[in-house]
């Protein structure tokens, strides 16, 4: 199920409807326009391209040294170059330094569309090198599916402290994965062999918590009628995953620092110390912070159990790795089922990224889950497959509600203002359909012929200096 290849375009003038033409048969590309070089890299760090396309001349930078850089920083990024003073031995110089085609005086569209198709699958297939290679060398980072800067920034935690014995604190919302991240955390170490014990602390009352977590001697209370091996025993060598930590009693919150700190503790019912060699990771998707404010828990616990904080992101701020994990989850449930693994329709993924998912990943695995339960013998899920978008805000419906302009004690030029936003929802709308002005006219619920007016006019204005 290949993912709607991303295009960034890297030109130093802003796109105009006559440069945007140019991209008309691309439909199906998923565009995005950077002014400056700065910007792409940004976008490259946080996002990520399929393919980039250089309109060349750019000021401060040549066309070799874009291709360069780009080449080191986003090895699975194919490069185009579109320069109208260029030259065979440019062509053969870029080609040399990576770069995955070149386009030399006026661009044909034709053209412009089988370098794109040639860098979009030479980068792909750098990607998934690079993906088969991390994966060999990490095999815990394949827990956490994503490629969005979020996720990477996680992994990059996960990485650095993997070996060490240190205490580490995940939160986030509920469905972000934080188990996952405790599970991939646990592998990335020399304790991937030992266990990997988790408890929840919000599922069991006090006076059983207390039991679980240290164990207890035959009648050490009524109804111990049996020795009992607690949780941190049992975690002897490996890791102790306490979910929902911001649900624990206080009284409990008091005995567990004392281990954290001595690595050490006592079963119910016993005088004898037990000493145990442990990293624990804490989760809580509750914010402690405002827990400690409220005398709900401990200041010192909280700070003891903060060495490390790993923030697990929503979905919401991560939809770009929707596809990546809508694939997965694909995967993983014929490999459970044993049967071939379903693939999804492009419109489909598109309506599942404009979702904002309240539930966070568990709620899009619940999804993928039921449709293909509801798809029957089809081998391709569609949107009627998956009935969760009633009553879900989108992502563009949240953004505009939150957004807002804010008039300066000067004043403004309003004509001016609203051009520019006109402008720039325009540009956006051609970029997104791939240049294709019917496309775009539907993206913005206007007729095409309405959309082409405006598009004159705002030539028109360009034209003017205005």
């Amino acid at each position: 199920m290949p993912s709607k290849p991303t295009i960034l375009w890297l030109s130093p003038a802003p796109a105009t409807a006559r440069e945007l033409s140019a991209a008309e048969p691309l439909i199906g590309y998923d565009w995005t326009f950077v002014p400056h070089p700065a910007a792409a890299f940004d976008h490259l760090r946080e996002v990520g391209a399929d393919a980039v396309l250089i309109s060349c001349p750019l000021e401060d930078w040549t066309a070799a040294e874009l291709v360069e850089t780009l080449h080191r920083m986003a090895r699975g990024t194919g490069v185009v170059v579109h320069d109208p003073a260029g030259t065979p031995e440019e062509a053969f110089r870029l080609g040399a330094l990576g770069a995955a085609g070149f386009i030399p005086g006026r661009v044909d569209p034709a053209q412009l569309a089988g370098r794109l198709e040639t860098a979009v699958e030479a980068g792909r297939s750098l990607a998934l090198l690079r993906l088969a290679e991390g994966a060999a060398a990490e095999p815990w980072s394949n827990l956490l599916v994503g490629r969005s800067r979020a996720i990477r920034k996680v992994l990059e935690v996960i990485r650095l402290v993997g070996a060490r014995r240190c205490t580490v604190l995940i939160t986030g919302e509920t469905g972000t994965g934080k188990e996952m991240a405790a599970r991939s955390l646990h592998l990335a170490g020399p304790r991937a062999s030992k266990p990997l014990v988790t408890v929840n602390c919000s599922a069991l009352p006090e006076h059983l918590l207390e039991a679980e977590l240290f164990g207890h001697v035959k009648g050490a209370f009524t109804g111990a009628v049996n020795h009992r091996v607690g949780r941190f025993e049992q975690a002897d060598g490996g890791t102790l995953f306490l979910d929902e930590i911001g649900d624990m009693p206080l009284e409990l919150q008091v005995k567990l620092l004392r281990v954290l700190q001595e690595r050490e503790f006592q079963r119910l019912g016993s005088s004898e110390t037990i000493r145990v060699d442990i990293r624990v990771a804490a989760a809580s998707n509750a914010d402690l912070v405002e827990r400690v404010r409220l005398g709900k828990f401990r200041e010192d616990l909280y700070y003891r159990l903060n060495v490390v904080p790993v923030t697990m992101p929503p979905l919401r701020e991560r939809t770009c790795d929707i596809p990546l994990l809508v694939r997965h989850f694909l995967d993983k449930i014929a490999r459970q089922e044993g049967t071939p693994a379903k693939t999804v329709r492009q419109e489909t993924l598109d309506r599942l990224t404009a979702f904002t998912w309240p539930g966070n990943v568990r709620q899009l695995e619940n999804a993928v889950e039921m449709a293909v339960a509801l798809s029957g013998d089809r081998e391709t899920l569609q949107s009627s497959d998956f009935p969760v978008g009633s009553g879900l805000p989108t992502r563009a419906v949240a953004a505009a509600s939150h957004s807002s302009i804010t008039v300066p004690a000067g004043g403004l030029d309003y004509d001016q203002t609203v051009g520019a936003f006109e402008r720039q929802i325009l540009e956006q709308a051609m970029l997104r359909s791939g240049g294709n002005k019917k496309r775009a006219a539907d993206l913005l619920r206007l007729k095409r012929t309405t959309l082409s007016a405006k598009l004159r006019s705002l030539e028109a204005r360009a034209a003017c200096g205005r």
